[in-house]
């Protein structure tokens, strides 16, 4: 694992085209902003392994192999059409 310092409005840069910056600081608590093309796509754990879970059970239910990535897609897909939440005001 790697681990990096960084400050507010400070970024990290992941090959060619994801950023990541440090948008806030507040006690405990770092808010990042994550740019990223649509095509990858970017879940908090808890939600990743979500999508992991259901995706194994629509599998087990077909007799299928589970592919995380094509319910992970089609969740990212699902939540381009939807306005962001969480941006800067004022």
């Amino acid at each position: 694992m790697l681990v990096l310092s960084r400050q507010r409005d400070e970024t990290i840069v992941i090959g060619d085209d994801i950023e990541i910056t440090v948008v806030d600081i507040r006690g405990e608590k770092v808010r990042l902003g994550i740019s990223a093309p649509p095509h990858v796509p970017v879940h908090r754990k808890e939600v990743y392994e979500a999508i992991k879970r259901e995706n194994a059970a629509a599998a087990e239910a077909k007799g299928q192999t589970p592919k995380v990535e094509s319910l992970a897609l089609r969740k990212h897909r699902e939540d381009e059409g939807k306005p962001e939440t969480g941006g800067k005001t004022g």
